[in-house]
């Protein structure tokens, strides 16, 4: 089992969305829990390597691996989501 630590600015972004989607993301963060059995992670490429992805609907959760924890570092729509 892995420790999932979400990062201040992503807690701040989670907070701001809908309730139901809110919902969707803690079920995603139990799942990256589970961490390295864990399907739907998909890595980044380009500026982003080294990170992944989770997705749940038209949202995203970004996160990277640090030996036994994972770190949240983005939550938020698809759109410009992946920008910098």
């Amino acid at each position: 089992m892995a420790t999932v630590t979400i990062a201040p600015e992503a807690l701040r972004q989670l907070e701001g969305l809908p309730p139901e989607i809110v919902a969707r993301m803690a079920k995603l963060l139990g799942r990256l829990e589970k961490w390295p059995q864990v399907s739907g992670a998909r890595p980044l490429t380009g500026t982003l390597a080294g990170h992944l992805r989770m997705r749940t609907g038209d949202y995203r959760l970004q996160f990277r691996v640090e030996g036994e924890t994972l770190i949240v570092e983005k939550v938020g729509h698809r759109d410009g989501f992946y920008e910098r």
